[in-house]
């Protein structure tokens, strides 16, 4: 497939009215809307404001490339746009975005659509060419611009496949390094940074190898011969890849961006071997394991960070079907009725309820081996999961509840990597049985063990923690409701609100029985304030906001509505101090004033649509409405003036 086969004139805005972030979005997913490119427009702009809440896509040098995969894309298509302004993206560089390129690729995209879209990410990398496009005046020429950028593209590939032939005959003792790139949804980020680094090895002179694990699969795998002939290794990648590999190489370990905007300095300290040494199992020497920011496995916060929410997100599913169907329970046995001395058994008296219930307990006991099994996973690949679900499973039945889940995932990720540095240097001959018998074995006795002596003290903890939620009341409650509710406005879906949410959904399988959670209901409230303050907001100061934007307002209800807090990032990433203070203040007031009430809730998500499952609905939607108005007030004071086109 041709790039002008998705590159559709019709669809291309060669004059972009937006003058902010969200304005641009809005503007082009419209755009694609009105075409017949995409059936919901709602829908494709969640997945784009999903991709934006990770990294930004404004990638430097006047260029953003946001894009999403989802049903609601009828046809792989990209939309070129361009500003004659430019516009603040919140890009890598700082600098404004001119030319725009928002790439819609439906769920089932082939590889053909895929490469499509790698070419056009290749492409941008060439400073010429984007020039070109930034003085093009019309769709043909951006059309006919990308033809002969692509004939080019060919010839070039077939020099360098020539050379590359030649030189693996002869001798070439030049400098070797190979790479890995990858980014969240691997359609743009990853092709970008490979054939940046691929460009920049060549006016070095070091040959370089770069594998790319992308939407359409691991391309160019490295060879074990290539590792071990390798100088250094570059990881440029944003999400998890094979590591294990890399084992006693010189590793340099960075996002995805750093491959497109550093590549001379990733390249120069992989070939210098200025990098780390990069021990799999993470036991290496004092002197190679003492890493900077830029080690071989990241920080030690971001790796936490990235295996707890390996664990978090494969568990919520589970919270969320099985807390519902519980709570559902609930609400039947309360409309059927049950005898007072029977209310013991509320949520299981009516066959029917009974039936929920046994559902929703049957998911919900997944949670914690699932929790502990991901993180496991996340550590020590595959052999930990068994591991970590055994973890979990000992946690749960403990009583050490969701932290020993927390800690048995963790011990049993670090249990199986001891045990393969253990195991690393067995005869060839036992090899294939690593992984089918020693691992599990060894990593579930071992594992089991540790977890005998962790519940003891989690327990208790636990046992504590849940008293002390559970004897909150009044002040003390309120400023706990605060907190967590605040702590959801301030990053909009980032690892400061996924905190205060998982804390919540914590607390949520101690009290479901009860009734449900106060901190719980805290959280949501506090996560539904900010783009329903935007909603307001966009009513009450008409002249503190553009069209674009007031049209945008309708969307931010459904969001706020249904507890999708990320329907605010646009206004806040186009304008972070004058918009997340009012957020955190009104989800704050509000959160104080839900745990100040004792409202419960037995449902870890849903919004408004799970109203009937809080105990007190009415006041709950009041200090929902309470915080939102707060919020919306501060939000347009603040605001400067809209300039309207």
């Amino acid at each position: 497939m041709d790039i002008n086969e998705l590159l559709i004139k019709d669809v291309m805005i060669m004059d972009l009215q937006a003058k902010s972030k969200a304005e641009a979005i809005n503007e082009m997913v419209h755009n694609l809307y009105i075409h017949n490119r995409i059936s919901d427009e709602n829908l494709y702009k969640e997945g784009v404001l999903a991709r934006e809440a990770q990294t930004s896509t404004g990638l430097g040098d006047g260029i953003a490339m946001p894009h999403a995969k989802n049903a609601a894309v009828k046809e792989a298509t990209v939309l070129f746009a361009k500003s004659k302004t430019g516009i603040d993206y919140a890009s890598l560089d700082g600098k404004p975005a001119y030319l725009f390129f928002m790439i819609a690729a439906p769920d089932g995209a082939n590889d053909v659509h895929l490469q499509a879209l790698a070419a056009l990410s290749r492409l941008l990398i060439d400073p010429d060419f984007v020039e070109k496009l930034k003085l093009a005046q019309t769709p043909e020429e951006v059309q006919s611009l990308f033809s002969e950028a692509e004939k080019n593209r060919e010839l070039q590939e077939k020099a360098e496949q020539k050379k590359m032939d030649k030189n693996d005959s002869e001798t070439d003792d030049r400098p070797f390094v190979v790479a890995v790139t990858a980014c969240p949804t691997g359609i743009a980020h990853t092709y970008m940074a490979e054939d940046a680094l691929k460009k920049k090895a060549a006016e070095m002179n070091i040959r370089i190898r770069v594998e790319t694990n992308g939407s359409e699969g691991i391309k160019h795998r490295l060879t074990e011969t290539e590792i071990a002939q390798a100088d250094g290794v570059i990881v440029a990648a944003d999400k998890k890849v094979e590591m294990d590999r890399f084992n006693g190489k010189h590793l340099v370990n960075r996002p995805v961006s750093d491959g497109i905007r550093k590549p001379e300095e990733l390249i120069s300290k992989a070939s210098k071997g200025d990098a780390p040494v990069f021990h799999a199992a993470g036991m290496g020497n004092k002197e190679d394991t003492e890493e900077s920011s830029e080690s071989a496995s990241g920080s030690a916060l971001s790796r936490v960070y990235k295996d707890l929410m390996n664990g978090v997100s494969h568990m919520l599913p589970f919270v969320i079907g099985g807390g519902i169907a519980i709570a559902i329970s609930f609400l039947l046995d309360q409309f059927i009725g049950v005898p007072h001395d029977q209310l013991s058994h509320l949520g299981s008296y009516n066959a029917i309820a009974a039936h929920f219930n046994t559902i929703g307990s049957a998911a919900f006991g997944f949670m914690l081996p699932v929790l502990a099994g991901y993180i496991a996973s996340s550590i020590a690949d595959r052999p930990g999961l068994v591991v970590g679900f055994t973890a979990g499973a000992i946690a749960n039945t403990g009583g050490a509840g969701f932290l020993g889940a927390l800690i048995g995932g963790f011990l049993a990720g670090y249990v199986i990597q001891l045990l393969k540095k253990i195991f690393k240097n067995l005869p060839k001959s036992l090899e294939g049985i690593r992984s089918i018998l020693f691992y599990p074995v060894l990593g579930v006795l071992i594992t089991g063990a540790l977890m005998l002596l962790v519940n003891v003290p989690m327990k208790a903890i636990n046992d504590g923690l849940n008293q002390f939620l559970n004897g909150l009341s009044g002040t003390n409650a309120a400023l706990l409701g605060a907190l967590l509710a605040g702590m959801m406005a301030i990053d909009l879906g980032g690892p400061i609100n996924k905190a205060a949410y998982v804390f919540g959904t914590g607390t949520l399988a101690a009290t479901v029985a009860t009734g449900g959670s106060t901190i719980m209901a805290a959280v949501m409230a506090g996560g539904m304030i900010p783009p329903l303050a935007i909603f307001v907001a966009t009513l009450l100061f008409k002249n503190k906001f553009q069209k674009s934007e007031r049209d945008a307002g309708l969307t931010n209800l459904v969001m706020g509505a249904s507890f999708i807090t990320e329907g605010a990032i646009p206004f806040a990433a186009a304008d972070p101090l004058r918009t997340i203070p009012g957020f955190v203040v009104g989800s704050a007031v509000t959160g104080a004033l839900v745990s100040g009430f004792g409202i419960k809730l037995m449902a870890p998500h849903g919004g408004i649509f799970v109203i009937l499952l809080i105990s007190k609905p009415i006041f709950y939607i009041l200090f929902i409405i309470i915080g939102t108005l707060i919020s919306s007030i501060i939000l347009g004071l603040m605001r400067k003036d809209a300039v309207e086109q």
